[in-house]
């Protein structure tokens, strides 16, 4: 695969930040990667030793004789809950606050260590006493709250495994998830708020068990968020505050294998057989941990703050476990950055002296556009000087919006953790450690610790530097996926395929390392490289490019068929200023084809230009490209657009120059 574009500015690290790093240089991260180079089980033994409460002690580290189905710490027990409560109360951090809570509408609650372990422990005692058992599945369908990751964390507590699906998703998604995990019970609330607006969850719930298959659900829990008209099942449904109410505030936990599962995650979308990502309790726990403290150098004063959504492996990672786990203050927040205003976020760092800051690339090209037409939302409007460290996660940023965000969000003085992971890594892969690694805008830079990332090409051969290939991972590592739950083979299909021998995790991302530095820089999905005129290039460097130009706020880039050139590239496009129509549109639409020729190459300008007001999206922000790709073909869509936030804008985008 081609790569044209080249960034060559660089940033280090402040020195402020660097003093008190916990790997503060090129040489501290290079001799923890030759401690995994040359005594890779040692390596990870004494890391998940210093960093997790073993009830049981491993004697093995990690067990290949099945692979891919490898094992890690398997005969060593731990809890998850414990380590993320009750030894941070056992430390004497029962009175510092865990969550700071921030609702739609603005209500702030605190709930410290000591209280979430209380919670947790009632919660957990009254699953135990609906029969809720270890090994037991429970799906989690809930809003971004407290008493979500309470759930979570009581599941965990008892050994039951987790599924938590994103509130956004329709009756039958929802069913689907139930029916393949064999849920026992549901886990909702009456409504969620978002924008200011009350949103159905209990009512998806029960449409969703009409649906078929669902017979193992004998219990529907409900949090009264709202105080929303539901109806309630008798001898099924119950309140959430009935059922803790007179449970003990103590719960001794479940101690599990390190291979038990502690949750189960599916990636797939609306269409097509959903896919259950399978996750272990100690290897999954360990890398939370040592992330938190590696790629976000946390601190006990820290104020932490992702922006993820629990329905989310990143909201898994990064807001239930991680953050808990190392003991620190985490902001979790209930609404949308953009109500009541375009600067929710920025009022929110001021107002809670945010630290770290953790989000997606989409919600920032997204306050780009609000703030270049509305100077009261810009975060220069804004105290936030808080902030030491910022963070990108959920796909590749392009170099633009990670000035953008670097100048106005960080002061220029804050480095930028640009995380590439997956659901299925279970944490960060590639990433700069803030007071080691020279910034490079764009690439997610290299490795961490004990990750042996590479570059291969189709037969599964390393390929050059600056030649760009398949992201491939060469050893497990202790996160990984464990398994597609009840699907072992398409596990093994999607993962270590024959083509690359069978060994190699394939990421489904392609890539590119820079020849001087070696550093990483996604390119996009494999399947979402084009091929025009026999150059394939990868979608995310057209769309970085298009978004570098000043007009423009987002982009999204998809191929069609094209009988001249086999591939077409036809481009989707959001202004900062507003969408335009008429001889402006083609005017503009001239000018961007340019551009990219000019900034790219002239193989790489597009056919088809398109604007609307905004990108089509699921409520959590991701851009639905498949949808786009229809719309480029000029199909009528026939797939489930029920998790479509602004289902609106399909019909603008139908209109192409």
């Amino acid at each position: 695969m081609e790569a044209l574009m080249q960034e060559n500015r660089v940033f280090h690290p402040p020195a402020d930040f660097v003093k008190g790093a916990a790997i503060p240089s090129m040489e501290a991260y290079n001799k923890l990667c030759a401690e995994a180079e040359k005594d890779y089980d040692g390596f990870w033994a004494r890391l998940a030793n210093e960093n997790i409460y073993w009830k049981k002690p491993f004697t093995k580290v990690l067990d290949e004789s099945k692979a891919p189905f490898y094992k890690w710490f398997e005969d060593g027990t731990t809890n998850a809950s414990y380590n993320c409560l009750d030894i941070n109360v056992e430390k004497g951090l029962g009175n510092k606050t865990a969550i700071i809570f921030e609702a739609d509408d603005g209500t702030v609650s605190n709930v410290t260590y000591q209280e979430m372990l209380e919670r947790v422990c009632k919660m957990a005692n009254a699953l135990r006493k609906m029969g809720i058992k270890s090994g037991d599945r429970v799906i989690i369908y809930m809003s971004m709250s407290i008493e979500g990751i309470v759930a979570m964390q009581a599941c965990a507590r008892i050994g039951a495994i987790h599924s938590v699906v994103f509130g956004g998703f329709s009756a039958k998604s929802l069913q689907e998830r139930i029916v393949d995990v064999g849920a026992c019970a549901v886990i909702t609330g009456d409504e969620q708020l978002r924008g200011g607006k009350p949103l159905p969850l209990k009512v998806i719930v029960d449409e969703a068990l009409t649906l078929g298959g669902c017979e193992k659900i004998k219990n529907v829990i409900v949090y009264k968020r709202t105080g929303g008209n539901v109806a309630m099942t008798a001898g099924r449904d119950s309140w959430m505050h009935d059922v803790v109410a007179n449970e003990s505030t103590t719960c001794e936990p479940e101690w599990v294998s390190a291979e038990h599962p502690l949750f189960i995650l599916y990636t797939s979308g609306s269409t097509g057989k959903p896919k259950g990502v399978q996750h272990s309790t100690g290897g999954y726990l360990l890398w939370a941990i040592l992330t938190m403290k590696w790629t976000f150098d946390i601190k006990p004063e820290d104020i932490f703050w992702c922006t993820a959504d629990i329905g989310w492996v990143t909201g898994h990672s990064y807001i239930t476990y991680g953050p808990l786990a190392v003991g620190a203050t985490e902001i979790v927040f209930e609404g949308v950055p953009t109500f009541p205003n375009a600067g929710r976020f920025w009022h929110m760092i001021q107002k809670h002296k945010a630290t770290i800051f953790y989000t997606a690339p989409t919600a920032i090209r997204s306050l780009i556009k609000a703030s270049s037409n509305d100077e009261a939302v810009h975060p220069k409007s804004y105290d936030l000087s808080s902030l030491r460290l910022l963070g990108s996660v959920g796909e590749p940023i392009n170099p633009e919006a990670w000035m953008w965000y670097y100048e106005n969000v960080g002061g220029s003085r804050c480095p930028i953790a640009d995380t590439f992971w997956q659901t299925e890594t279970g944490g960060h892969m590639i990433s700069p450690l803030p007071g080691a690694t020279p910034m490079i805008p764009g690439s997610c830079t290299l490795p961490l610790p004990g990750i042996m990332a590479a570059i291969v090409d189709e037969a599964g051969a390393d390929v050059p530097n600056g030649q760009g290939g398949i992201l491939v991972v060469k050893r497990p590592w202790p996160s990984m996926i464990r398994n597609i739950w009840n699907d072992p083979d398409r596990f093994v299909k999607s993962y270590f395929p024959e083509e690359l021998g069978g060994t190699l995790y394939l990421a489904g991302d392609g890539a590119i390392r820079n020849k001087d530095t070696a550093y990483f820089t996604i390119t996009g999905r494999i399947d979402d490289v084009l091929n025009v005129s026999g150059h394939r290039m990868g979608t995310m460097e057209i769309e970085s490019c298009l978004v570098a130009n000043p007009l423009v706020a987002e982009a999204a880039v998809v191929g069609r068929p094209d009988e001249l050139t086999g591939e077409a590239i036809c481009v989707f496009v959001v202004l900062k200023g507003g969408r335009p129509t008429g001889d402006d549109a083609k005017k503009i639409a001239t000018e961007l084809r340019n551009w990219v020729g000019k900034q790219i190459g002239p193989i790489a300008k597009p056919k088809d230009v398109r604007f609307g007001d905004n990108l089509p999206k699921t409520r959590s922000g991701k851009i639905m490209r498949r949808l786009l790709r229809v719309i480029a073909k000029g199909e009528e869509i026939t797939q489930d657009t029920s998790t479509l936030e602004n289902p609106a804008i399909l019909e603008q985008l139908k209109e192409a120059l």
